[in-house]
C-alpha cells in the first residue's frame, strides 16, 4: 500500500528571462505542492528574476548559473546539487493543478523499473486541447520522427477522456518530467551536446535501454503555455530540433539498422529543408543543413555515445510506429493518433 506522504521529491524550475512567467505559474506550484522542495536554477538571466525571486519568495531555494547553458546542462549541473528522490524537471510556464504530483508519484512509487513518467500535457490557452510538448505521452516511428497522443505534427486534438488511462510511452515530455534520481544519475543526465530540443526523447531512449519503463498519467494534468523561450518558427530552434534529430538516431538506434535510418532520414530532412526554401524561409532550410554538416563534423563525439544502442532488444516495439510518420501524415492525411492505428499496447485502468 502506497503511503499518502510524498516520498521526497524536488520540483526543479529551469529560468532564463521568465519573471513574468515565475510571477504567474510558481505561487501554484507551492501551493499545490505541500511538502515539495521548489527550487529555481536561474540560467544567468538578464531580467529581474533573481532579484524578484529573493524578494517575492525567499522560501524557494535558487541556484544561479554563471551564463546560459542551455535546457540540458542547466538541469545537469542543478541537479547535481539537489538531493531527491524524486526529480520534477518543471517548465517556468506550466500550470499545475490542485493534486498533480500525488497519482504519478504513488504510480512509480508500485514499480521500481519505472524511471519517469508525465502528466497529461494541456494548453494553456486553448484549455479544451492538448498542448504541443507531450500531450498524452510521447512516442516515435522508426526513423526518430516524434509524435504523441493528442498530438501529430501540428495536428492537436481535443481532450475528450481519450487519454485518461495509464500507459507506457516511448518518451516524457520535459516541460514536466517526473523522474527518479537514480534512474537521472544511472544515465548521466541529459546530453549535454544537444543544448535544447529532443533532450527528453533522448533520456527516455537511454533509460529504456538501461532497462527502465516510461510511463503516462492521465489522472494528473496541467496546462502549458509553451513556446516561452523559442518561439516555433525560429531558425535556431529548427536547427537545434534538426540537429539534435539526427544525433539521437546516430547515438541510440540500433547498429544493425542505422546506418539504413540514417539514410532515409536525411533524404527526408532534405525535403524538410527544399519545403522550407518554397514557403519563403530560408533561413530554416539553411538551419537544416547546418544541423546536418554540425552532425557530421561531430560524428566521432556521437559515435563514442553509442555503447547503450547495444541493448537495444530492451526497446519495447510496441512503443515505435513501425511505418513512417511523414507519409501517414502529409500523404494519407492521417492527423490523429487514433486514426494511425498504432497496435495495440498494455495500458492500465486510471
Amino acid at each position: 500500500m502506497v503511503s499518502s506522504l510524498l516520498p521526497n521529491v524536488a520540483i526543479v524550475i529551469l529560468n532564463w528571462n521568465g519573471q513574468q512567467f515565475l510571477q504567474k505559474f510558481l505561487p501554484l506550484v507551492l501551493a499545490h505542492s505541500p511538502g515539495c522542495q521548489v527550487i529555481v536554477a536561474d540560467n544567468n538571466s538578464t531580467d529581474n528574476s533573481v532579484a524578484f525571486l529573493q524578494q517575492e519568495f525567499p522560501e524557494v531555494q535558487l541556484i544561479r548559473h554563471e551564463k546560459n547553458l542551455g535546457f540540458c546542462e542547466g538541469y545537469n549541473q542543478a541537479l547535481r546539487q539537489v538531493e531527491a528522490e524524486y526529480f520534477v524537471l518543471l517548465n517556468s510556464d506550466v500550470e499545475v493543478t490542485a493534486g498533480w504530483l500525488k497519482p504519478v508519484i504513488s504510480l512509480m512509487e508500485t514499480d521500481q523499473t519505472i524511471a519517469a513518467c508525465q502528466p497529461k500535457i494541456k494548453s494553456y490557452y486553448q484549455r479544451t486541447k492538448f498542448e504541443y510538448a507531450g500531450a498524452g505521452g510521447g512516442f516515435i516511428d522508426f526513423l526518430g520522427y516524434p509524435f504523441c497522443r493528442g498530438r501529430v505534427f501540428d495536428a492537436i486534438e481535443e481532450d475528450y477522456g481519450q487519454y485518461n488511462d495509464i500507459a507506457p510511452v516511448f518518451w516524457a515530455t520535459g516541460a514536466c518530467l517526473i523522474i527518479r534520481a537514480t534512474a537521472f544519475k544511472k544515465a548521466q543526465g541529459l546530453e549535454p551536446a544537444f543544448f535544447a530540443h529532443m533532450e527528453e526523447i533522448d533520456l527516455c531512449w537511454r533509460l529504456q535501454l538501461l532497462g527502465y519503463k516510461i510511463m503516462y498519467h492521465g489522472q494528473s494534468e496541467v496546462y502549458h503555455v509553451g513556446g516561452g523561450t523559442l518561439p516555433k518558427t525560429n531558425p535556431r530552434k529548427t536547427y537545434l530540433n534538426f540537429r539534435n534529430g539526427l544525433a539521437l538516431l546516430y547515438k541510440n538506434a540500433a547498429p544493425q539498422k542505422r546506418r539504413q535510418i540514417l539514410t532515409i532520414r536525411v533524404m527526408l530532412d532534405w525535403v524538410a529543408a527544399f519545403k522550407f526554401l518554397t514557403d519563403g524561409q530560408p533561413k530554416d532550410a539553411w538551419a537544416v543543413f547546418r544541423a546536418h554538416r554540425h552532425v557530421w563534423q561531430h560524428r566521432k563525439y556521437w559515435q563514442n555515445r553509442q555503447h547503450l544502442a547495444q541493448n537495444a532488444s530492451l526497446i519495447n516495439p510496441d512503443l515505435v510506429f513501425n511505418k513512417s510518420i511523414v507519409w501517414a501524415y502529409f500523404i494519407k492525411g492521417k492527423n490523429t493518433y487514433r486514426a494511425l492505428n498504432v497496435p495495440h499496447r498494455t495500458a492500465l485502468p486510471a
